[in-house]
């Protein structure tokens, strides 16, 4: 069952009287080792939006880019420790959509469940554009379109055989992501400290002029939060995977532990070196820090090592947003929340149609990506802006509730616990609060919040809608 753990105690049961989530568990394969789920907890946020994304948010508050970075990640650590602690009492295919129906009802896992996937499948657009943008640099003979394909192809068949597959690739990507932020951290301290070949010792010269440590003020780290905090987003996919894991509980807890303060110390680490061997002051929205602080230190050929690094990782998100698509609408088909044939699991444990349903509207997603990036396209995009924080504001009040059914059913399900509960869970609500009403008065990001309410508005409607009809039925 969803709510069975192995090894199993005597039968027991967290949920509500009538939850129809307690059901048999999917017949979806295991596969994944805790080597996979390790790297996909590592590499599942460090992306795009670290790489390149940083700069923007370098560019508004300067050397305090560390500090918004550290509430930034201060808040998607304590995401990923409720979201591995309900993970790890009770894996399911579906993770945070499953916990909310249990915890809040029908209306709360649809919801849930379909902004998510609907969140993949258009940022998985942006991915492969992305990435054929960068490889049509390298191949110009090939169209950008023909690229897309290719990788639309290749990665819709590892994900259409065994789950290891996916695991195998997103294992390796996200080693050279990891081997590539180790290695710029050391060339920057050697930087820092003058060990490097025609350099001297920086000290805090970088950090403390051109304006000081917060430049632009306290506004600035605030203004810096709004521009990165999106780029943690992709850390729920290992919970997702664990439960395709040969030992669900142990694995989630092992991987959610080991990764959250290795991605915090890569990324803090990372600002701290690239505000402090160049001033903020020489970093460009849009222009990787990364490339900048290299070309710096004479490294050769610093631009395109970094647009190796960032294919990478675009085509590792496009991996995981395939596999954590397929896996969400599988699991909401599972509880009647989607068509019932997307139940069918073929040879091998794997949801195909599942797999190719989400594949579909990628990629109708990705031609208006390539037909209409600037209309079409960019409203889809704005509607799921803002929708990873909605998801992490269902998680937060999901664990708040389970948490304590949980303690009163089956306490020793709480392998992984969250810390200072239930303060710190409202903590984090209480900053998403925040994060939200600094939005609305941002010019930037308000028509992103704007049109994300406006979805999220249109899926709570449907699901109160069909709440209804069964309660009448």
């Amino acid at each position: 069952m969803h709510d069975q753990l192995p090894p199993p105690p005597p039968r027991t049961s967290v949920t509500e009287p009538g939850d129809r989530t307690e059901r048999p568990r999917e017949p979806l394969a295991g596969g994944l080792k805790q080597r996979h789920l390790t790297m996909l907890g590592l590499g599942g946020v460090i992306g795009a939006g670290l790489f390149v994304g940083s700069g923007a948010g370098i560019a508004l508050a300067g050397p305090g880019i560390v500090v918004s970075y550290l509430i930034a990640g201060a808040l998607a650590m304590c995401v990923m420790r409720m979201l591995g602690e309900m993970s790890a009492a009770m894996p399911a295919s579906g993770s945070f959509s499953v916990h909310a129906e249990r915890a809040l009802g029908r209306w709360a896992g649809f919801s849930v469940g379909w902004l998510y996937w609907f969140l993949l499948v258009v940022v998985l657009a942006v991915e492969a554009t992305g990435a054929a943008g960068i490889a049509h640099g390298w191949a110009p003979s090939v169209p950008q379109w023909a690229w897309v394909l290719i990788f639309m192809l290749v990665f819709t068949g590892a994900n259409l055989t065994a789950v290891k597959n996916f695991g195998e690739f997103e294992f390796c990507f996200a080693a050279l992501k990891v081997f590539a932020i180790v290695a710029f951290l050391v060339l920057g301290l050697l930087a820092v400290f003058g060990l490097l070949p025609d350099t001297s010792p920086v000290g805090l010269t970088n950090i403390t002029g051109q304006g000081g440590f917060l430049p632009g003020g306290w506004q600035g780290v605030i203004s810096g939060v709004l521009a990165v905090i999106f780029a943690f987003g992709g850390l729920e996919v290992v919970t997702i995977a664990a439960a395709e894991s040969d030992d669900p509980v142990r694995s989630v807890s092992r991987a959610v532990r080991s990764a959250m303060f290795r991605i915090l110390f890569f990324y803090l680490g990372s600002m701290v070196i690239i505000v402090t061997v160049l001033p903020w002051t020489a970093q460009r929205a849009g222009l990787s820090p990364y490339v900048t602080v290299l070309d710096s230190i004479g490294v050769p050929s610093a631009g395109q090592i970094m647009n190796i690094v960032v294919f990478v990782a675009l085509l590792s998100a496009l991996n995981a947003n395939l596999y954590g698509s397929s896996r969400m609408v599988f699991s909401l088909a599972e509880r009647g929340e989607a068509p019932g044939a997307l139940t069918k699991v073929g040879r091998g444990g794997v949801p195909r149609r599942a797999v190719l349903a989400s594949v579909v509207f990628g990629f109708f997603s990705v031609l208006l990506n390539l037909k209409w990036p600037d209309s079409v396209f960019l409203y889809m995009l704005n509607a799921v802006g803002a929708v990873l924080l909605f998801v992490w504001a269902l998680i937060a009040v999901s664990q708040l509730r389970l948490r304590r059914r949980v303690e009163a059913e089956a306490p020793e399900r709480l392998v992984l616990r969250m810390w200072l509960f239930p303060w710190l869970t409202w903590a984090a609500l209480a900053a998403m609060a925040v994060v939200f009403g600094l939005m609305l008065t941002d010019d930037t990001a308000r028509p992103q919040l704007l049109w994300s309410l406006g979805a999220t508005a249109l899926v709570l409607a449907v699901a109160g809608v069909r709440e209804l009809r069964t309660r009448r039925g």
